[in-house]
């Protein structure tokens, strides 16, 4: 087991401010087999001071360099990662449990897509132009405090990282301690290319330790918050006495509404293996599934089916099947939710609670299907976090879009249709940020973000270079 138990700051591992207590340390547990697989050091204020410092004066130079010294260092980081992919595919299957072939694939291509979308809408950004008598300018909005989740860790660490350096931001990641081992790989790729002292670094620790003092602290400009709610919720209150901006993308309970013009059978099981995908930890995965009350018994059997096929087992074994969720807490979260959906009147179609029957330990849980779903049972309502989806029926078009909005989250949506402009005029309707048409996803070009509960502001692409910028007028520039 080898441990981590420095932070990385002003361009120096470096130890703790407190590296001599004895109760600071946090065990990362691999979901596979309960037992710890690392371990790291909990960051405490003093430490977000330190880094938040280096950052501040970083700022200085940095922000002032041009957009062609931003393009180089942005493929100097392309290129390293591209060496170390392999290293961030590993730590995220050993720390968060995703099936080795999901983390070499989309888990770990994801990191590298949103430096590729930084590069191109950097390429692409008008930073300065004149409109009549006034020039506007963009510029970076300075020290950027970064807090992100454990289910998809690098790609939603490099949606704030990228963009940020892009823009010609500093900055100060907190990883979740569930998930730490990628970001420190992404940390020695950040360094290897060449990111000048102080303008990245990184802090380990809980969020109401190490993301208070980060939300809270007067010198940093911009807190980028990724994760639940609630979280985003004390992110909110701990950021308002220093007015800083806060960019935030939380929780969902996405609909995906199956419109009669489909073949509903196979709608429906792109539907189960869209939404168990990573376990079913995706904050966009459609869990409300809506289908014509005439066509529920197809659409039962066809969930039934499908959700049958999916397998689970050890991620490190190679192939297509789910591993573990990330934690206890959550795998308890997740049985006490599938058992409050039994008590409360659900037609279990598929799994259950418990393990599957071939594994003893780890944090497996089965690939579950509700049925005869009321949007007001717990199921419906609250996010489960896991390979949980519910089948609700509905009686016309108007019902659907009634049912999809009557949600305190609005991250994304789905409608499956044969008649794709059918489809679109249904999107239209949903209160989210992201509709997918058929199961298109979008790509790290397309702008990410939710409604209401969901959050504000938007990620990836030029979208998210936005984030990190302010914008100034500059008037009486034409003499009179």
């Amino acid at each position: 087991m080898t441990n981590h138990l420095k932070f990385y700051i002003d361009g120096e591992w470096v130890n703790p401010v407190n590296h001599g207590a004895s109760d600071n340390f946090i065990d990362v547990i691999n979901p596979a087999t309960e037992q710890p697989c690392s371990q790291i050091r909990d960051g405490s204020a003093e430490d977000i001071d330190n880094a938040v410092n280096a950052a501040r004066h970083a700022f200085e130079s940095y922000s002032q360099w041009s957009v062609e010294q931003r393009l180089t260092l942005l493929h100097r980081i392309v290129e390293e990662y591209d060496n170390r992919r392999e290293d961030i595919a590993n730590a995220i299957s050993l720390e968060m449990g995703a099936p080795i072939d999901l983390a070499r694939g989309s888990q770990s291509r994801l990191g590298r897509d949103h430096f590729l979308s930084a590069i191109n809408a950097l390429k692409n950004f008008d930073f300065e132009r004149s409109e009549g008598e006034m020039i506007i300018r963009h510029e970076p909005i300075g020290v950027c405090g970064m807090i992100t989740p454990w289910n998809w860790p690098v790609n939603q660490i490099a949606a704030k990282v990228a963009p940020a350096l892009a823009a010609g931001c500093t900055m100060i990641l907190k990883p979740s301690e569930e998930s730490p081992l990628d970001a420190i790989v992404l940390a020695e790729i950040l360094d290897k290319a060449g990111v000048p002292s102080g303008v990245f670094n990184m802090v380990h620790g809980y969020g109401p330790v190490a993301g208070e003092a980060m939300s809270s602290h007067p010198d940093i400009d911009m807190m980028s918050f990724t994760g639940s709610t609630r979280g985003g919720i004390a992110v909110a209150k701990s950021s308002a006495d220093t007015v800083k901006r806060v960019g935030q993308e939380l929780g969902g309970k996405s609909a995906n509404i199956i419109l009669d013009d489909t073949d509903i059978a196979n709608a429906v099981a792109s539907g189960v293996s869209y939404c168990m995908g990573n376990s079913g930890q995706s904050c966009n995965a459609p869990t409300r599934m809506l289908v014509p009350n005439d066509q529920m018994d197809l659409a039962i059997e066809a969930a039934r089916k499908a959700a049958e096929k999916i397998l689970v087992d050890d991620p490190s074994k190679q192939g297509n099947h789910l591993g573990p969720v990330v934690n206890k807490t959550q795998f308890d979260k997740i049985q006490g939710l599938i058992q409050q959906g039994i008590n409360e009147g659900a037609t279990l179609v598929a799994g259950g609670v418990g393990r599957p029957d071939h594994l003893n330990k780890g944090f497996y849980c089965k690939p579950t299907v509700f049925a005869n779903v009321d949007n007001q049972m717990s199921v419906a309502r609250e996010e489960i976090f896991g390979p949980v989806i519910t089948i609700l029926g509905y009686d016309d078009e108007d019902q659907a879009v009634e049912i999809a909005n009557d949600t305190e989250y609005g991250l994304a949506g789905y409608v499956s249709s044969g008649d794709i402009e059918h489809a679109t005029r249904v999107a239209r309707r949903i209160r989210a940020g992201q509709i997918a048409i058929n199961y298109t996803a979008g790509n790290s070009d397309t702008p990410f973000g939710g409604y209401k509960r969901s959050g504000n502001g938007r990620e990836k692409g030029r979208w998210g270079l936005q984030e990190f910028l302010e914008v100034k007028a500059i008037t009486g520039t034409i003499a009179s």
